[in-house]
């Protein structure tokens, strides 16, 4: 082992209490908040969180692509200033030049490192080979499948063999057999040691995916992003999804991930413009919450998070926003990756049409934000606000996420006839 590594702990990278804002206050948004992580030679790190949490911004900043407000970032015990030249990234797109050839799409990488023309094509076709191309040298991007395209991808970054291999959701822009096929031909390459990488740090949102890969889990929240709690993944490679151990430790991830239903006042917050943090409404429909609230009140009231989500067919970006909003509207609460219907939320999932609206509404109008909305139009003297002035008072607490407030805000409240939008004249106005 390097001197660097024992010297640093046997660290290959470490992330010393990184964050990163972006502007200025009180416009300051804090997409991640005093980060620390640390990564070992030899070890397959799936970093999970929900939507907004920032893993993708923390992959950048470990690539040497964007760098942090404070905090730092060391590679092999050095500080990494500008592109970490020992890194590389996979997108979740599949980042092709459409004009070139696959074999170019590859040779593109070790030209920009510098590597002399008559090595270049030898090792690419290596490299072609390896991800299993081999054939398809001479076609072009729009000649492949999304699974081929992709591994193209995985055979550019690692033509300038890079000691750490990160990848950012590489399969979630993929059909369910073609990710199926790459992950396994990716932990093939992995754990046969093929491929020279000495650590592999993977984004995902998909909880299945991070067990059947990953050594480590690291599990991060949003509002600002941090880093919850990491899991050792203690299975023998290839994993199988039925098997006991498999389903207790997606039920674990499940549980740090969802964690346990917080006092209302606690998450709520404060009004837009009131001192103190003003909470994101979760980006859930209100048709979606109430198909949630029968199925719990169908299944006994309660269930699984990790079993729902798997008879639902929903991937965790899609699930946890629904759940989110249960909690916070008081139909439901989660503890230990379970889910279980409260008094108030069996009542709603019982009641009649008319009744949802009106149990909606007055959930909805405890929420600090929909509550100023509707406050702010009582007041206007034709009851009709500018949807410009809303937004600009949202991205004081929400910048960029300002609009998507917005829209839950407006979904929530057409439900249960309170206000809404008008297209035509750009204005929210109070329902009659």
């Amino acid at each position: 082992m390097p001197a660097q590594l024992n010297a640093n702990g046997g660290s290959l990278l470490s992330v010393e209490n990184v964050t990163k804002a972006y502007g200025r206050a009180p416009r300051r948004f804090v997409a991640l908040q005093d980060i620390n992580l640390s990564i070992r030679a030899g070890e397959f790190v799936g970093l999970l969180g929900p939507s907004g949490c920032g893993k993708s911004t923390l992959l950048r900043i470990i690539a040497g692509l964007n760098p942090p407000t404070s905090g730092q970032v060391l590679y092999r015990g050095e500080p990494v200033a500008g592109v970490n030249p020992h890194a590389t990234i996979v997108f979740q797109t599949f980042a092709l030049y459409p004009w070139l050839t696959v074999l170019e799409n590859v040779e593109v990488a070790l030209k920009a490192r510098g590597v002399v023309r008559a090595e270049r094509r030898p090792r690419s076709l290596k490299l072609i080979d390896t991800v299993g191309l081999d054939g398809f040298e001479s076609a072009y991007p729009r000649e492949l499948s999304g699974g081929m395209r992709q591994k193209v991808g995985f055979a550019r970054a690692m033509a300038v063999e890079p000691e750490l291999l990160c990848l950012d959701e590489p399969f979630s822009a993929l059909d369910v057999l073609s990710a199926e096929a790459l992950r396994g031909e990716l932990l093939e390459l992995w754990t046969s040691k093929a491929i020279p990488t000495q650590a592999i740090l993977m984004v995902t949102h998909n909880i299945e995916e991070a067990v059947l890969m990953a050594d480590r889990i690291v599990v991060m929240d949003k509002d600002p992003g941090r880093v919850v709690t990491a899991l050792p993944v203690r299975l023998r490679h290839p994993r199988q999804r039925k098997d006991t151990a498999f389903q207790a430790l997606v039920d674990k991830v499940y549980a740090a991930v969802a964690g346990r239903t917080e006092p209302e006042a606690a998450v709520s917050g404060t009004a837009p413009g009131q001192p103190g943090a003003t909470e994101k409404l979760p980006a859930a429909r209100i048709n979606a919450l109430a198909g949630l609230m029968e199925r719990l009140n169908a299944d006994s009231g309660q269930a699984d998070l990790y079993r729902l989500a798997a008879e639902l067919k929903l991937e965790l970006d899609d699930l946890l926003p629904i759940v989110e909003a249960a909690e916070l509207l008081g139909f439901a609460q989660v503890a230990e990756g379970d889910i279980r219907l409260t008094p108030l939320g069996q009542t709603f999932a019982d009641a009649s049409i008319l009744a949802r609206k009106e149990i909606i509404a007055g959930r909805i109008l405890r929420q600090p934000t929909v509550r100023w909305v509707y406050e702010t139009l009582l007041r206007d003297n034709d009851q009709r606000i500018a949807e410009a002035y809303v937004l600009d008072r949202l991205r004081d607490e929400f910048g960029e996420y300002a609009q998507a407030q917005l829209d839950t805000a407006i979904n929530w409240a057409r439900y249960a006839e309170i206000f809404a939008f008008d297209d035509d004249t750009g204005e929210l106005y109070l329902e009659k």
